[in-house]
């Protein structure tokens, strides 16, 4: 009998983690396989991450928080078993899902959401605190959340400056009287990229254009980026203009890591460690992941190639599902993956790939395991 873990992601506007690796299960168990399965539902920091690493303990909190354009909402913060360390899911205050399209705008986008709940999570003592990057929308290098966080950015007639990604060009002069204390709270910033807050690689030109930005748009966040990490160079001291990391989440984590320090870490390395991922390897004979799309940037810390990297270092071979695959099959499977399964039976629009998640996945899962069946039979 096999034993086979599935660990996929969540397919972005579709079907959380949890609920694919229910549909892939189902269509396994549909083939008649023979085979222990082991649901261990992944995220890298982005969409899911709170569930990822409140599966096997902890509370969910539940605050009032506003959205990336300032309306008023509610939204989930957890803490652990340990009572000490606060898991805060940025895209759950300050995500691009929570916009209708035609409203998306990185100029006005704030991540003042996500410093909410990061205060939030301070009062209630936490020691430790794990911010997950991802899906955000916004490109305001953090702005939003700082000020929430006590910091305060002033113009040239010493009038606060507004808290989007388009409000940064006037800053001149920062305060940080208020700052909140976090001398004896340890800093961890999970994140599934590894862009810097700058440049051709940085938040402005990769991401913005994905959260609604136009091309000029686009230039206009890059020089508002420069001139935003600049002065904090000048007047703090701390150059993370290229920081490794540092672009995730519209630059969120080089905005953070220059008031706050801390660390960046995989999201998915964290997530598979705190799931003990490892002991789960060790009896396993496949691991199936997948996500809702695989990119160019899936290789770069992207979760189903963290559980792909891992899983071959126990020798075990990863297949991926995927709603659609616009990236280097070779690339890919260099990068761990034995097989890539896209799940669309047919050319098909955005929308209806949406719609129909959940009966593709299962019957790409029911077709895996037809043909696991033939392989076992050989």
């Amino acid at each position: 009998m096999m034993t086979i873990i599935i660990a996929p992601g969540a397919f972005k506007h579709s079907l959380s983690a949890d609920k694919t690796a229910l549909a892939i299960e189902r269509g396994l168990r549909r083939s008649g396989l023979d085979a222990t399965l082991h649901r261990l539902p992944i995220a890298d920091g982005g969409n899911g991450t709170l569930d990822a690493f409140l599966a096997n303990g902890g509370t969910r909190h539940t605050v009032e928080s506003v959205d990336p354009l300032g309306k008023f909402i509610n939204a989930d913060w957890g803490m652990l078993p340990d009572g000490e360390t606060a898991i805060i899911e940025m895209a759950l205050a300050s995500g691009i899902e929570l916009i209708h399209p035609d409203d998306r705008n990185p100029l006005t986008a704030s991540s003042r959401g996500t410093g909410i709940l990061i205060r939030h999570a301070i009062h209630a003592g936490a020691k430790r605190i794990i911010v997950g990057m991802g899906g955000s929308a916004t490109t305001d290098g953090g702005s939003g959340c700082l000020m929430e966080l006590g910091i305060r950015f002033f113009d040239d007639q010493d009038q606060l400056v507004g808290i989007g990604g388009g409000d940064l060009l006037p800053i001149q002069h920062i305060n940080t009287q208020n700052k909140v204390n976090f001398r004896d709270i340890e800093l961890i910033i999970a994140t599934d990229v590894e862009n810097p807050p700058l440049g051709d690689t940085g938040a402005s030109a990769i991401f913005a254009p994905q959260k609604g930005a136009t091309p000029a748009q686009v230039i206009e966040l890059e020089a508002n980026l420069t001139h935003f990490f600049s002065v904090i160079h000048q007047q703090i001291g701390v150059d993370v203009r290229q920081l490794k990391g540092g672009g995730a989440a519209g630059a969120l984590a080089a905005g953070l890591m220059a008031f706050f320090g801390g660390k960046i870490v995989s999201g998915i390395d964290l997530i598979l460690e705190h799931n003990h991922f490892r002991d789960h390897l060790a009896t396993a004979d496949l691991v199936i992941t997948g996500e809702g799309r695989m990119d160019s940037q899936t290789i770069y810390g992207k979760g189903p190639i963290g559980v792909a990297r891992l899983a071959k270092a126990y020798g075990v071979p990863t297949i991926a599902l995927v709603g659609d695959m616009s990236a280097d099959d070779v690339a890919l499977h260099e990068a761990g993956l034995s097989a890539v399964l896209p799940i669309a039976p047919r050319p098909i629009s955005l929308q209806t790939a949406l719609d129909n998640a959940p009966e593709w996945i299962e019957n790409t899962a029911l077709r895996l395991g037809y043909l696991l069946q033939i392989s076992h039979n050989y």
